[in-house]
Formats: structure tokens, sequence, C-alpha cells
């Protein structure tokens, strides 16, 4: 799996009963912040079919939760023997409902058929500011590990990636970044490079959906280009949403990880 992911720049592993434990443990208690009237106000989005979820999850450093322990499980492993026991900032807990997608509020026209066609995708860290949405390195991230919390169809908005497009990604910000002291990257503007990498990851890369179970788990490279994918017409969820808690620790700084790790 740790050579799948390393090469494809994603993998999806199998049902665990540890992990679908630690899953139903999360749901239980990722649900009272989701009902709470300040979150929802806060991270409610596209007209009522997204739950964004910023770091709604109350989990400890080791990903513990009440009722649980940490989730544990192979994926967390194999991110482990590759960038190191992280510690595991509050989850994501990012919840879908059917008619996703409708625009966000001060999406323009453009902006919300890139949601539409392309699944809004992305690469974490890299966050559009300003009137003109440029972009700067505001996150380094080792991975994404994603672990759904409520069974539904695979149709039900699954996380897309882009197969191999991490090394068209890492290839582009090393021509920006590379002759710089880490300390820079984050005033550098990649707006321009990360546009074009893009164009070349549609052009040339399989766009792949990862639905998956409580119980099961996914790795995404932090340098895939990724996105959600619309809710397919008929697709059935339980009555909580597609609800999927994601942890992206940081890496160390100093030690150019972001652009040199696997």
């Amino acid at each position: 799996m740790v050579e799948a992911f390393v090469g494809q720049g994603w993998a999806r592993f199998p049902f665990e009963r540890a992990v679908a434990d630690w899953a139903a443990a999360a749901r239980a208690a990722a649900l009272p912040r989701i009902a709470d009237p300040e979150a929802r106000a806060r991270w409610l989005a596209c007209e009522g079919t997204w739950f964004v979820g910023v770091d709604a999850l109350p989990n400890g450093p080791d990903g513990a939760v009440e009722g649980a322990g940490p989730p544990g499980g192979a994926a967390l492993c194999a991110a482990r023997a590759l960038y190191g026991a992280l510690p595991l900032h509050p989850a994501q807990v990012s919840v879908v409902y059917p008619g996703y997608p409708r625009p966000r509020a001060g999406e323009g026209e453009a902006a919300f058929r890139y949601r539409l066609r392309r699944d809004a995708a992305h690469v974490d860290g890299l966050k559009p500011v300003g009137p003109d949405r440029r972009r700067n390195l505001e996150e380094q991230h080792a991975y994404i590990l994603g672990l759904p919390l409520t069974a539904c169809d695979a149709g039900a908005s699954p996380m897309v990636v882009w197969e191999g497009s991490h090394e068209i990604m890492r290839a582009a910000f090393r021509r920006a970044l590379g002759g710089l002291p880490e300390a820079q990257w984050a005033g550098a503007d990649l707006t321009e490079i990360y546009k074009a990498a893009r164009r070349e990851v549609f052009e040339t890369c399989r766009r792949v959906p990862i639905p998956a179970q409580p119980g099961e788990a996914y790795l995404v490279h932090r340098l895939a280009l990724h996105g959600v994918a619309p809710w397919d017409e008929g697709a059935q969820a339980s009555q909580e949403g597609r609800m999927i808690a994601y942890f992206r620790p940081e890496l160390p700084p100093g030690t150019r990880g972001w652009l040199e790790l696997p």
C-alpha cells in the first residue's frame, strides 16, 4: 500500500474493526458540533449542501475521541512510516448533503462552474486570497487521511483525486520554490504556475473517485490535486449526510519536506 500511495498519489485501505469502532465514536463526538448554531453559521456553505467543519472533531493529538482511542489502522501506520508520528490537529468533519454543489457565498459564476465541472479541484495549503484569488503556500501538510464516519452510496459526493498529479505538482512547485530558502516559500506567488500545472493534470491524469465506508480509510498525497464530486441523483446516505473526518498534520519547519519527502 505504501508503494501504491507513493506511486499514484493515493491509496484506499480495507475495512478494519478498530477503525470502524473509532469512526462510530468520532461520529458521536462530531454530531453535537455539527448541530451547534454557531458552528452551522460559520461552516454551513453551498446553500446548505456542505458543512465544511474545519477543526470540528474534539480529538486529542493522537486522534483519540471520547469512547475510543487513536484511530490506528493500516492507513495511519503507513503515513507514520513515511512521515513520522506527527501530532494530529482537531480533524475537519466534512459533511455533504444531497444536492451538492450549490454556489458558495461570494462564489462567482466561473468559480461555481469550476466546482461543478472540476470538483473544486485543489492542492491543500494553497488558499485563494483577495479579489484576484492569488495563491501562496499557507500550510505545509504531510498527508491527507480520510476516515469515513457514515455509510453512503458510491455516488454520494466522494472525494476524487487525479492519479499521478502529485508529481506534476511537485515539479511545478520545485521550479517556483526549489531555489528559495524555505522561510521564503510562504511569500512566493504560486498562482500562475499552479494554474498551469492544474491544466496539465486535467489533460493527462486519470480522475479517480474514492468512495469509502466506515472502517475503511484512504490516504491522499499532500501535493495531489483532489476535490469533491457532485452528489449523483438518487445516491443515498445516512440521515446525517456523507460525513468524513480528515487529518492533515503539518510538517515541521526547516526540513523542506513539503517538496522533498515521498
